[in-house]
């Protein structure tokens, strides 16, 4: 059994990728201030929606439903991860009264945390006009929005055990699949098992295999944002860090610090958590950096860290390589034992 643990970094630059609440006429984007620095900030909420709308078009997601109206409305997804991976990955909550064969909720897969700019990065305003069609003499309107450069930083947890695995019994909304949708799963081909104190519904490993592929490779493609027509930007990860780790603690969330205003990768960080980690460890640690993100920061990693890399406890080289050599190992079959979990 193993999660996927690490950290996604994000390169904004003169981005606008996640708008917060407008005012005054003006666009602004998330933000949040820590003592009297201002950090600009692309919401969980809004990357995993990048991922979803990243996946390819021959993957079917999962039908949103809407009911209601006004204050009372309800949207939700089909709630179904036998038959939708974005369901599977993602979660989802439906909870519809007096229809039991309906309600049930699944907790996410994929955990992501907010992408906050490491260093303080305050957002800049810039204005523009529209007359177009006026007449002369008449004033233009005026609008605003904010935009910035900065480097995001946000955790990442991949639970590789439950892909695949839905519980069927429970209390309350933990029923990922109620009666009759776990019946339909079954004639499906879906095995009964025991997993984590409940009783679940397991989907064959090639399919699990194919999920858990298809999602590192979504990863590396990575698009979307906000403000595309005036600041289209790459999405994708400018630098990733991934560990196969037992137990499921993230420790490598102190990676990156700042060091005269600027973001800096902390080789001496990574090496001590490596070492303190060594017996969760449950193969290489992965180390994903574009090239020429962070100037010269790369190089210098390299060579501090060139005895691990040596030893095979780390690999350094393009995310999308990266990502996509694992998204090949666990397509063939090489990374069973991280699916199967010792408490099921």
């Amino acid at each position: 059994m193993s999660y996927l643990v690490g950290k996604i970094v994000l390169d904004v630059v003169a981005g606008a990728p996640n708008n917060g609440l407008g005012e005054d006429n003006v666009a602004r984007v998330k933000q949040l201030r820590v003592g009297r620095d201002i950090h600009p900030y692309v919401s969980a909420q809004a990357f995993r929606r990048w991922l979803r709308e990243s996946l390819p078009a021959s993957e079917q997601v999962s039908p949103v439903i809407r009911s209601g109206s006004g204050q009372k409305q309800q949207a939700y997804t089909k709630g179904r991860p036998d038959l939708y991976l974005d369901d599977d990955l993602f979660g989802y909550m439906v909870a519809v009264k007096g229809d039991k064969a309906k309600t049930c909720q699944r907790d996410t897969v994929l955990s992501t945390g907010t992408f906050v700019s490491v260093a303080p990065r305050p957002p800049v305003r810039d204005f523009g006009t529209m007359s177009r069609g006026f007449s002369a003499g008449e004033n233009p309107v005026l609008h605003g929005h904010e935009f910035y450069t900065a480097e995001l930083a946000g955790d990442v947890l991949l639970d590789l055990p439950r892909i695949g695995v839905f519980e069927i019994d429970g209390s309350g909304l933990k029923v990922a699949l109620p009666e009759p949708a776990a019946e339909e799963a079954r004639e499906a081909g879906a095995e009964h098992v025991s997993f984590r104190g409940c009783s679940a519904l397991r989907l064959a490993i090639a399919e699990r295999r194919r999920r858990a592929a298809l999602l590192l490779r979504t990863l590396a493609a990575v698009r979307g944002g906000a403000k595309q027509s005036m600041h289209y930007g790459d999405r994708t990860p400018a630098l990733f860090l991934l560990a196969p780790i037992k137990g499921g603690v993230n420790p490598f969330t102190r990676v990156l610090g700042v060091r005269g205003d600027r973001t800096r990768f902390d080789s001496d960080v990574l090496r001590m958590e490596m070492e303190a980690w060594a017996d969760e460890l449950d193969g290489p640690m992965l180390l994903g950096w574009a090239p020429g993100f962070l100037g010269d920061q790369r190089d210098q990693a390299r060579s501090d860290l060139a005895d691990l890399v040596t030893s095979g406890g780390l690999v350094i080289d393009h995310p999308r390589n990266l990502l996509g050599r694992l998204a090949d190992e666990i397509e063939r079959g090489e990374r069973d034992a991280w699916f199967e979990d010792p408490k099921a």
